[in-house]
């Protein structure tokens, strides 16, 4: 270097010392990892550093995903064995403390998980989102879940139930203090099943992202065992296609299920239990349609919620009623004058199937497809309550389907799965913006 700006006159050496300081310094800057904003989505040297690879030392990158996803025999197999191996099972554990002393260094912590800086689009920057997910165990599950859906231009409320462990809690706001654009739930729950407080606990985050900010379009609801199965972009088309519309579960309620809401439940000692009293009408004689906890609905219908006198009477009258969550979203979505509803009419009734918010599958629904009563393939992990919790064999089947996001998974019990569908969506992400 000294011979070269011997050789040179002395302003050009001035302008090749400037050159060359200029260089120290990028270089130094690329060896602390990219920028958090401000720089060209479309470069691929740029977002490389966001790509998943083997290269990540991950314990599930033994399998291999492109053939499971496929729905390759050989890989599936392998994949199965290796999720009943203590030895892996244990390798892919990751403990409450790791998130509390790796948030430490958030930037740190944000580039070695690889979380998104920057919009991938301007379609999806114009278009933000606002998430409430509910947690009460499993770290591990909820930070792959929020990494997995994680934008800077969406808003991200977590409610952790109050009952839970102070080491999950610790631990999760660790990992939301490292976002400005997630937070805790501003009035926490004690949530019990069955009962108010799981909806309450979404009433609160909606309150919260409602007047936090006034820029996001649509709200989903998630639980710490969900999963997208679409990518940001794809999530944010799919809502514009509704066209302001909602997408959820609500159909007329089975016989089956009428006694939840004629009979009076309250909560004794952390649980739900009928009084044996009988519940009065509902309020103006709504129809009290039957549904599910997770929805898609746009910011006119959570203002509804949180103003509308005639729904805030049907929360009143909901609050002693048995599983609540299962038809208070339902209802409201065929109320006259609620935004995006629907007539109460039965033939604008919605399954599950044909709603985009939420793919479950039920162990009585399951069979093979030319049997009528089967909905969907059997289950290829286990079930609990009588839910799926998927496994790697259920992927291929689960990515051609409309909805949104899935339920349930858990990494205790099939990692790969996971692994597997999170790495499916950032390359299916990457590769859309170029």
């Amino acid at each position: 270097m000294a011979t070269i700006t011997k050789r040179l006159r002395p302003g050009r050496r001035l302008l090749w010392l400037m050159l060359s300081g200029a260089l120290g310094l990028l270089c130094m800057l690329s060896l602390l990892g990219p920028p958090e904003m401000d720089w060209d989505p479309t470069s691929s040297f740029t977002n490389s550093w966001l790509e998943y690879t083997d290269a990540d030392g991950n314990p599930e990158d033994v399998c291999n995903c492109s053939a499971i996803l496929q729905g390759d025999k050989e890989a599936l197999q392998q994949a199965k064995l290796l999720t009943i191996t203590k030895d892996f099972q244990k390798s892919v554990q990751i403990p409450d403390e790791y998130y509390v002393n790796a948030t430490k260094d958030c930037r740190k912590f944000k580039l070695s998980r690889k979380y998104l800086s920057f919009p991938l689009s301007q379609e999806e920057e114009d278009f933000p989102l606002a998430y409430s997910i509910i947690v009460h165990h499993k770290v591990q599950n909820f930070e792959r879940l929020l990494r997995a859906i994680y934008a800077p231009q969406n808003i991200y409320c977590v409610h952790v139930d109050k009952k839970t462990k102070t080491s999950v809690f610790a631990a999760i706001m660790a990992i939301t203090s490292c976002f400005p654009n997630v937070f805790m739930a501003s009035r926490p729950v004690s949530v019990v099943y069955a009962a108010w407080p799981r909806v309450q606990a979404d009433l609160n985050c909606m309150a919260d992202l409602y007047n936090i900010s006034t820029t996001w379009k649509y709200f989903i609801n998630l639980c710490g065992q969900d999963f997208p199965l679409k990518t940001n972009l794809e999530i944010v088309r799919s809502l514009r296609s509704l066209k302001g519309g909602n997408s959820m579960e609500s159909e007329q309620m089975a016989d089956g299920k009428k006694w939840r809401v004629q009979s009076v439940y309250q909560i004794v000692d952390g649980q739900i239990q009928g009084t044996g009293q009988a519940k009065g009408s509902p309020p103006f004689n709504l129809p009290i349609l039957s549904g599910n906890a997770y929805i898609v609905v746009n910011r006119g219908y959570v203002r509804s919620v949180l103003e509308d006198s005639r729904v805030l009477a049907l929360i009143e009258w909901a609050k002693d009623t048995y599983s609540p969550d299962e038809f208070l979203w339902a209802t409201i979505q065929r109320m006259p004058g609620v935004p995006g509803s629907t007539w109460p009419n039965s033939k604008y009734d919605m399954t599950d199937i044909n709603a985009i918010a939420r793919l479950v599958k039920w162990a009585w629904h399951e069979g093979s497809q030319g049997v009528l009563e089967a909905v969907y393939p059997v289950c290829h992990g286990n079930h609990v309550r009588s839910i799926c919790v998927y496994g790697a064999g259920d992927l291929q089947w689960m990515i051609e389907q409309h909805h949104l996001f899935a339920n349930k998974f858990d990494i205790d019990t099939d990692s790969i799965a996971v692994y597997c569908l999170e790495k499916y969506l950032r390359q299916k992400a990457l590769a859309q913006i170029h």
